[in-house]
């Protein structure tokens, strides 16, 4: 399971889908910025999505030595 440090700085009353904030892992440098609920999604998506291309290049690469 990963963690994530989210801090949202403002959000819509009226509607919740409109969020203002930044992620950022722990352990890693840098954060990422979103405006919104879908760019949020994406973030975590993505780097999800690069660890597990990272273990299968790993994987892969320690299959064929």
């Amino acid at each position: 399971m990963n963690s994530y440090l989210v801090r949202i700085y403002r959000r819509g009353e009226d509607n919740p889908r409109v969020l203002v904030g930044v992620v950022e892992e722990p352990g890693a440098n840098g954060k990422k910025a979103f405006t919104n609920l879908y760019e949020l999604w994406e973030i975590l998506n993505h780097v999800e999505n690069e660890k597990t291309q990272a273990k299968k290049k790993k994987s892969t690469k320690n299959n064929h030595r």
